[in-house]
């Protein structure tokens, strides 16, 4: 069983990679004048989000391991 879980775990790893949220931007025409894409508003918070993730990996890593011994 430990096994599928990890067959499973890197197949939707791996196809993740592949899906795209967005279209490509079309060529040719005329588009708006700028220095690029608008940004997002999650993407002022993406170092404090990567930081909260590695405390709760590490809050239930510890956790799972107190536990088990």
């Amino acid at each position: 069983m430990k096994t599928i879980n990890k067959l499973v775990s890197i197949f939707f790893l791996f196809a993740a990679m592949f899906v795209m949220a967005q279209p490509p931007n079309p060529t040719g025409g005329s588009g708006t004048v700028g220095p690029g894409a608008t940004a997002s508003p999650i993407d002022m918070y993406v170092y404090a989000l990567g930081i909260i993730a590695v405390l709760f990996i590490a809050f239930f890593t510890r956790r799972y391991t107190a536990k088990k011994a």
